[in-house]
């Protein structure tokens, strides 16, 4: 997704449905294969010593080392994981080695990046049998050449304890922050360099459309609005519910930032900060694998793929990425059942919408705000 910026507590980070066609029956596994988060087949243990599987990835990908020790006993195969840049570097050098895949698998392709992906024809097929439990919302390519792995949620977080000191009403849409009791309230990050920016941009193209939403920038701007490069400086240093005290009240972040805040705050128990998750303020990020067209390791890399879908690995990634599992029914760590704010409607924008106007939109945006 992106290159993810996290820092300690933090998480670095569009309800779009769309529905899962039918695809073509993949080549089966060898016999005596692993089953994802369980034990090899009996009489075949490891059916895959001394082979090794590339897996390209962002450069913000980690797993917990006993869950790929967990890879490793299944099938007896090593893992060699290239990080290659954030997650739009990553792709580019993947759609640039075209017919001589650098890798078997790629994994961290998002929702914002997903139409490049399938124009270029990088992904082969396969309909993993999870996909069968994972919700329709998140399974954004009918011919299952990217399977979805995570989601995130950028939206607007604000600081509890400023509004509270300041007597001020915390704001419960886009069009509250444009008002003068709002003046300089705001920090985004800029969307030509930050994945959590280029999420709220789309979420204003989302809410306002393409033809307002530009109006919308240029009244943030007249009311104010500090724009920085990234994440880190946005929330650790603007912002005034995070570790830097900023004066910035308002910043753009996760929905799951108040629950990184207890999770890794030292003695906290309930956090200072919450998310604004009003209809149409939130830009779900999901964040998808595929197996690379032209891999040797086919066979190999649909088990990679079923053990990322398997509930032993989705249930490490919160801890490890700070992303959530698109798998239901997957445990979560209490403190995100008890302070996790969830949108029950997020921006909506199609991939191929996406593909079709991020281009121009950040340019546009780059021409109407910074300069």
């Amino acid at each position: 997704m992106r290159g993810r910026f996290l820092v300690g507590r933090m998480l670095l980070l569009a309800g779009l449905v769309l529905g899962l066609a039918a695809c073509e029956a993949e080549p089966p596994a060898p016999a005596g294969t692993a089953v994802p988060g369980g034990e090899a087949a009996a009489g075949l243990a490891a059916p895959f010593a001394g082979q090794t599987l590339k897996v390209m990835t962002h450069d913000s990908f980690t797993a917990s080392d006993a869950v790929l020790a967990e890879f490793k006993d299944q099938t007896g195969a090593d893992v060699q994981f290239l990080a290659s840049g954030d997650a739009g570097g990553a792709l580019n050098k993947a759609l640039l080695a075209g017919d001589a895949p650098l890798a078997d698998v790629f994994y961290g392709v998002d929702n914002t990046f997903l139409g490049r992906a399938l124009d270029g024809g990088l992904f082969e097929p396969y309909a993993a049998p999870a996909l069968a439990q994972i919700p329709a919302a998140f399974k954004l390519d009918p011919a299952n050449g990217a399977l979805p792995v995570d989601y995130a949620d950028v939206c607007l977080n604000y600081d509890r304890r400023w509004f509270e000191t300041h007597d001020l009403a915390v704001p419960t849409g886009l069009e509250d922050l444009v008002k003068p009791a709002y003046r300089d309230l705001v920090a985004v990050q800029n969307p030509a360099l930050s994945s959590p920016g280029l999420a709220f941009l789309l979420t204003t193209v989302a809410h306002f459309g393409e033809d307002a939403y530009l109006q919308y920038w240029q009244d943030l701007m007249a009311n104010g609005l500090l724009v920085v490069n990234d994440w880190e400086t946005a929330y650790n240093s603007e912002f005034s519910g995070g570790p830097g005290r900023g004066e910035r009240p308002i910043v753009v972040s996760y929905a799951s930032s108040p629950a990184f805040e207890v999770l890794y705050g030292e003695g906290v128990t309930a956090p200072g900060t919450a998310a604004m998750v009003a209809d149409g303020t939130c830009f779900r990020q999901v964040e998808f694998v595929g197996i690379l067209k032209g891999t040797r390791q086919r066979a190999l890399a649909q088990l990679w793929v079923d053990f990322m879908l398997a509930p032993v690995f989705q249930a490490d990634m919160p801890g490890q990425m700070f992303v959530f599992p698109v798998l239901p029914g997957v445990a979560l760590d209490e403190a995100f059942t008890r302070h996790l704010a969830v949108p029950t409607r997020t921006a909506d924008l199609t991939p191929a919408a996406i593909a079709a106007g991020r281009d121009g939109w950040i340019r546009a945006w780059t021409e109407t705000v910074l300069r």
